[in-house]
C-alpha cells in the first residue's frame, strides 16, 4: 500500500508537521528537503503501519492525520475534496480497532452514495413510454450486456456485487456528512441506504447536479431532494395538480373535437408541462418575482397561453375562425402569437406579470430575444434578478441541434448579458420532426448543454404529476437563491405526429403502437389520487364538468367576434408612448453649440496623466482630435460621440454591443481606454460627459452574431426611450444571425405589432479586403424591404417622407459624412414611432478626409439629409453637366477623386443617396430636373448582381421615365475578389467608366 499518491494528503500532513516537530526530527526533515521526498515517504508509510496496529504506539498527535486517511473524508481547509464525505466510523466510536476490511467497506459505501448522486439518473424511470433508458444507450454504445445487474454495477455503482454483497446488506454504516438520506438518523443498514438512494435518484426524477462548481449549490440540491419526506405533498396540493391536469388535457380534447383538421401543435402527451409552469409561477411569486418573460416552441403554446398566461378563451377560439383583421399587417398563425398579463396568484395573494414572446417557426430564435427583453426589464427596474426572470422553453431536438441555444446560454454569466438565472425547460417528445434521438444527437440526453454552463439538470417523467410539480419547485427555488441557470427536462411524448395532420406510424411504428395504448396523464394521476384517498371519482368528474362548461360558454362567445385584433397579442406594450407624441412631427435633431463644445472637448481630452497611463498612439489620436475641435471639424468618431453624448444628456439610455465595439474594429472609436500599467483598469470616455446623464452600456460581446444580435433586438423591445445598437465586426459577419433579421427585425411589426428602434451597424466597402470582409450585403436588406417598385408615392404631399417611414418595415441607409450619421441616429428617437435601422457604415471612410463635417452641420435647424446633392462647380452651371451619377456610400470617395483628377468637375455631377429605403423619390426627381440634359448613371462599387443597383434601378427609371446606365463591377458569386491584382484592375476599370463621357 502506498500513501504517497494523493497530493492533497501531504498538504494536510504539512499542517501536522507544525504540531509534531519531534516526529519530524525522526524523519530527518529539514527546510532544504521536500516533505514529499522519498525519505519522508518511507517514514510515513512505516509509521502508518505501526499506527494501524496499535494507536498508542506513536504520538497521539498523528491520530487525526491517519484518521483522515482511512476515514471518509479529509478535513482540509485549503484543498478540500467535496466528493469525499467525512464520517466517524462506528467502530472507532465504540473503541474497537479499525480493520482494513472495515475501512474498505466504509469507503465502498461512501463511493456508493456518491455514485448514485452522480450517476443514478442513468437508471431513473423518466420515460413514460419506457422505451429509452440512458444507461441502456450507454451500454449499447459500449457493447456491454444489457441485464439489470450489469447496468447497476457498471453504469451506476460498481461497488454493488463487488465489495458490497448480499452479506453486507444488513450491516449498519455511519452516513457521511455529504448526504441527507438519513434525515435525523446518523447510521443506516446498507439495504436501507440503497433503498433510499434508489427512491431519490432512480425514480421518476433523474438528477444531474454533481458537475456544478458551487459546493453550496450542490449541497442545496442534495438536501432538497435527499431529505426523507422531501417528495411528500399535501392533499390540497395534489388536488390542485389534478385540476391543472384536467384543464390541460380537456382543452386539447376540445380543440381536437371542434377543429379536428386544424394544425395547432397540441400538447397531447405532454400536458403536465402546464403543471410544471403553474408551479413555477406560483413559487416564483412566493419568492418575490414580479415579472416572468417566457419564450417557447410552438408545441403546446395555445395551452400555455390559456392556462399559464391566462389569455381569454374567447380570443383563442376566435383565432380558429377566418376573420378580417382590424389592423394592417400580415399577422401570424395562432401558435406563434405572444401575449402579456398581470396575473393574481391566489396561493400567494400577489400579482405577477407573465409575458409570452411571439416566436417564429425557427424554434430557438426567440431564446436570445427573451434574454435581451429580460435584461432590459431588469435594467429599467434596477433589478438584480430578484423580481424579473426569464423562462426559455425548448424542444428536445432543437435544444440539442440548434447552435443559437449555445450562443444564448453561453452568455448567461457574462456581466453585460446575464439575466441572473434563466429556467430552461425542455418539452422532450423524444423525437425530432421524424428523426429518432439516436440519429439526432451524440449523447444520451438532449440537455447536456447544461453542463457547459454550470447548470443543474433535472429530468422528470411527464406522467408523474407529483414529480413534475416537485422538480418545478426545486428548480425555481434554486434559480431564485443562486441566480443561476437551471435546466428542466420534461420527458413526455407527442400523441400525434409533428402536427395533427401527420401520420407518425410511417416513421415510428413501434413508438406509436405504445403511445396508442397509453392513458392520458389526467387518468394516470386521477387513479393515483383515488388509490390514495385524496380525491373521489365524483370530485374528479365535478372538476371536469366545471371546465367543460367554461369551454362551451367561451366557445359561444367567440362566435360573436367579427374582427381579428392583432394588437390584442402584443407581448411588450409601450403604454402611452404613441399617445404622447405628435404623429406628424419629427422632433429636432440638431444640438446647440454649447452641447457640441462640451461633448467634443470631453471626447478629445485625455485622462489625467498622474492617474491613468494612456497608450502613446491614443495620445497622438487625441491631439489630432483636439486640433479638429479647434477648427470646428468632426470626423466619423466625433460624429458618433456627438450623437451618443447628446442622447445621454437627453436621458436616453444607450446599449451598444458587438465583438469590437469598445475600440472599434478599425480602431477609430476608442470609447474605452486601457491603463498601460495596471491590468484591467479602464477609463470609459462617454460615461462621464454629464453628471446626470443616462447610462451608456458599451460592451464587447462574445464571438457570436446570432445570439448577440437576437439579445439586442429583445433589449430594444423593452422601451421606446432607449437606443440599442449592434455592430458587426464586418458587415458580412451578420450573415450568421440572418434568422433574426428574417423573422424579427424585418417583419415583427407586421406579424405581431411589435416595434423596435434597434440600429444595426454593418461596416461595408469593397476596398481590397477579400470576399469575407467587404460586403454587408446591401441587396439582401433592400430585397426584404416592404416596397413596390411600380408605385411612386404622392410627391406633392409634404408629409410624404414621414409617411414613407411610417409604412416602412425598416430603414436602410448608407451615409457618407459624420453629420448625417449624427442626425440619422438622433432621428431614431425623434420619430413618433420606432423602426429598425440597417446602417452600412464605412471602413476606409472612418479615417478618410472626405468623411468630415463642420460643427455647423450639427446645429439646430439642420437635419438628416436623405440625399446629398452635388455642391461643387457642376451645381453652379447645371446646363454644362454631361453626366449625372447617382451613388451610395463609399464609392463617392472614388468618384470625387477621379473627377477632380481628370478635371471634370464642371461636366460630371454626383448625387449621394444616403437613405436607400424608403427611397427619397422627391429629392431624386429634384436632382434630375436640375440636370435634365445629362446622361443618367448609377455607380456602385459592388458587383452588378449585388449592392443597391438591383433595388434602385427600376424605381428610378419608373420615377424619371428614362433609362439609367450602370457603372460598376460585373456580376459575381463572391462579394469581392481576394486577389490584389484583380482588385486593382477592377478599380481602374471602375474609375475609367466613371469619367467616360
Amino acid at each position: 500500500m502506498s500513501l504517497l499518491k494523493p497530493l492533497h494528503v501531504f498538504k494536510a500532513a504539512n499542517k501536522c508537521l507544525n504540531v509534531c516537530n519531534n516526529n519530524l526530527n525522526k524523519a530527518c526533515y529539514s527546510t532544504k528537503e521536500s516533505f514529499l521526498s522519498g525519505t519522508n515517504a518511507n517514514f510515513l508509510e512505516n509509521q502508518y503501519l505501526d499506527w494501524a496496529q496499535s494507536k498508542g504506539s506513536i504520538d497521539s498527535s498523528w491520530d487525526s492525520f491517519y484518521d483522515s486517511l482511512c476515514g471518509n473524508a479529509l478535513k482540509i481547509e485549503d484543498v478540500e475534496d467535496e466528493f469525499a464525505p467525512r464520517q466517524k466510523s462506528s467502530e472507532k466510536s465504540s473503541g474497537k480497532d479499525v480493520t482494513q476490511e472495515q475501512i474498505r467497506l466504509h469507503l465502498a459505501v461512501q463511493n456508493l452514495i456518491r455514485s448514485y448522486q452522480t450517476r443514478g439518473h442513468l437508471l431513473a424511470k423518466t420515460d413514460p413510454l419506457e422505451l429509452t433508458l440512458p444507461a441502456r444507450m450507454l451500454n449499447i454504445a459500449g457493447k456491454l450486456p444489457l441485464d439489470t445487474k450489469v447496468l447497476d454495477s457498471h453504469i451506476v455503482a460498481r461497488e454493488l456485487g463487488g465489495v458490497l454483497t448480499e452479506k453486507h446488506m444488513d450491516m449498519v454504516f455511519t452516513l457521511p456528512d455529504r448526504t441527507f438520506i438519513g434525515g435525523n438518523e446518523k447510521a443506516l443498514p446498507l439495504r436501507e441506504i440503497i433503498r433510499r438512494l434508489e427512491h431519490v435518484y432512480c425514480g421518476s426524477i433523474g438528477m444531474e447536479y454533481m458537475h456544478v462548481y458551487d459546493i453550496d449549490a450542490v449541497q442545496f440540491l442534495r438536501k432538497r431532494v435527499e431529505t426523507p419526506g422531501a417528495y411528500d405533498r399535501t392533499p390540497e396540493e395534489k388536488k390542485l395538480t389534478m385540476k391543472r391536469l384536467t384543464k390541460a388535457v380537456f382543452l386539447e380534447k376540445y380543440f381536437a373535437t371542434k377543429w379536428p383538421a386544424e394544425k395547432r401543435f397540441g400538447l397531447e402527451g405532454g400536458e403536465s408541462m402546464i403543471v410544471m409552469l403553474e408551479e413555477i409561477v406560483d413559487t416564483a411569486s412566493r419568492l418575490g418575482v414580479k415579472s416572468i418573460v417566457i419564450g417557447m416552441q410552438h408545441r403546446g403554446r395555445l395551452n400555455m397561453l390559456v392556462n399559464v398566461c391566462r389569455k381569454q378563451l374567447v380570443d383563442i377560439f376566435a383565432q380558429f375562425k377566418p376573420m378580417q383583421p382590424k389592423e394592417p399587417g400580415s399577422g401570424d398563425v395562432k401558435y406563434h402569437l405572444g401575449t402579456h398579463i398581470h396575473r393574481f396568484i391566489r396561493r400567494t395573494n400577489k400579482y405577477i406579470k407573465v409575458s409570452m414572446s411571439a416566436n417564429p417557426s425557427h424554434l430557438e430564435t426567440v431564446g436570445p430575444v427573451v434574454a435581451g427583453k429580460t435584461r432590459a426589464e431588469q435594467f429599467f427596474k434596477g433589478d438584480n434578478g430578484d423580481t424579473v426572470m426569464a423562462i426559455i422553453m425548448h424542444g428536445d431536438a432543437a435544444v440539442a441541434g440548434q447552435g443559437v441555444v449555445y450562443e444564448t446560454a453561453t452568455q448567461t454569466n457574462l456581466p453585460a448579458f446575464t439575466t441572473r438565472g434563466c429556467l430552461h425547460i425542455v418539452c422532450n417528445n423524444q423525437i425530432g420532426y421524424t428523426t429518432d434521438p439516436r440519429f439526432s444527437r451524440s449523447s444520451p440526453y438532449c440537455t447536456d448543454l447544461g453542463k457547459a454552463i454550470d447548470a443543474p439538470i433535472l429530468h422528470v417523467n411527464g406522467d408523474d404529476g407529483d414529480a413534475v410539480a416537485f422538480v418545478a419547485r426545486v428548480a425555481i427555488e434554486y434559480r431564485c437563491k443562486f441566480k443561476k441557470d437551471v435546466m428542466l427536462d420534461l420527458v413526455c411524448y407527442r400523441r400525434h405526429g409533428h402536427s395533427e395532420e401527420d401520420e407518425p406510424m410511417y416513421t415510428q411504428p413501434f413508438m406509436y403502437k405504445k403511445i396508442k395504448s397509453m392513458p392520458t396523464v389526467d387518468v394516470v394521476y386521477s387513479n393515483k389520487l383515488k388509490a390514495e384517498g385524496v380525491a373521489s371519482d365524483t370530485d374528479i368528474k365535478v372538476w371536469q364538468k366545471e371546465y367543460m362548461d367554461t369551454l362551451n360558454e367561451h366557445f359561444e362567445l367567440a362566435k360573436k367576434v367579427t374582427k381579428l385584433s392583432i394588437m390584442d397579442w402584443i407581448d411588450t406594450p409601450w403604454t402611452g408612448f404613441l399617445e404622447s407624441v405628435d404623429p406628424n412631427v419629427i422632433k429636432e435633431t440638431g444640438i446647440c453649440q454649447t452641447t457640441i463644445n462640451t461633448i467634443a472637448n470631453h471626447f478629445a481630452s485625455p485622462p489625467e496623466k498622474w492617474a491613468f497611463e494612456l497608450h502613446k498612439g491614443l495620445e497622438r489620436m487625441l491631439a489630432a482630435r483636439q486640433k479638429m475641435v479647434k477648427e470646428g471639424i468632426a470626423d466619423w468618431p466625433m460624429g458618433e460621440a456627438l450623437a451618443y453624448g447628446s442622447l445621454l444628456r437627453d436621458q436616453i439610455h444607450i446599449r451598444f454591443t458587438g465583438e469590437d465595439v469598445e475600440r472599434g474594429t478599425m480602431a477609430h472609436r476608442h470609447h474605452v481606454y486601457h491603463h498601460q500599467g495596471v491590468d484591467g483598469a479602464t477609463y470609459r470616455v462617454l460615461d462621464t460627459v454629464y453628471p446626470d446623464q443616462a447610462i451608456y452600456s458599451l460592451h464587447n460581446s462574445a464571438l457570436s452574431e446570432y445570439g448577440t444580435v437576437g439579445f439586442e433586438v429583445g433589449y430594444s423591445y423593452a422601451s421606446p426611450h432607449l437606443l440599442t445598437i449592434w455592430e458587426a465586426q464586418y458587415g458580412d459577419f451578420a450573415d450568421t444571425g440572418q434568422p433574426i433579421y428574417d423573422t424579427f427585425i424585418a417583419n415583427a411589426e407586421s406579424k405581431w405589432m411589435c416595434q423596435s428602434g434597434v440600429v444595426i451597424h454593418l461596416p461595408h466597402g469593397i476596398d481590397g479586403a477579400g470576399p469575407e470582409h467587404s460586403s454587408g450585403r446591401v441587396e439582401r436588406y433592400l430585397q426584404q424591404s416592404d416596397d413596390d417598385e411600380d408605385v411612386v408615392p404622392n410627391l406633392d404631399d409634404k408629409l410624404m417622407p414621414l409617411k414613407q417611414l411610417r409604412t416602412a418595415n425598416w430603414i436602410v441607409a448608407n451615409v457618407t459624412n459624420p453629420a448625417n450619421y449624427f442626425h440619422l441616429i438622433r432621428r431614431q428617437l425623434a420619430l413618433p414611432f420606432r423602426k429598425p435601422l440597417i446602417l452600412f457604415t464605412p471602413k476606409i471612410g472612418l479615417k478618410h478626409p472626405y468623411y468630415r463635417s463642420k460643427f455647423a452641420d450639427f446645429l439646430p435647424g439642420t437635419a438628416f439629409r436623405r440625399v446629398i446633392p452635388e455642391d461643387g462647380p457642376a451645381s453652379k452651371n447645371p446646363k454644362d453637366v454631361k453626366k449625372l451619377i447617382f451613388c451610395s456610400g463609399n464609392v463617392a470617395i472614388k468618384i470625387s477623386e477621379v473627377v477632380k483628377e481628370k478635371k471634370l468637375e464642371n461636366q460630371i455631377a454626383m448625387c449621394r443617396i444616403e437613405q436607400l429605403y424608403p427611397l427619397p423619390y422627391d429629392l431624386i426627381l429634384k436632382e434630375f430636373c436640375k440636370y435634365e440634359q445629362a446622361k443618367l448613371c448609377f455607380c456602385q462599387e459592388e458587383h452588378k448582381n449585388q449592392g443597391p443597383w438591383p433595388f434602385c434601378r427600376n424605381r428610378i427609371e419608373n420615377l424619371l421615365g428614362k433609362k439609367i446606365h450602370y457603372i460598376g463591377r460585373a456580376a459575381s458569386p463572391a462579394s469581392a475578389t481576394g486577389i490584389k491584382w484583380l482588385h486593382q484592375k477592377e478599380l481602374k476599370e471602375l474609375k475609367e467608366a466613371i469619367v467616360a463621357l
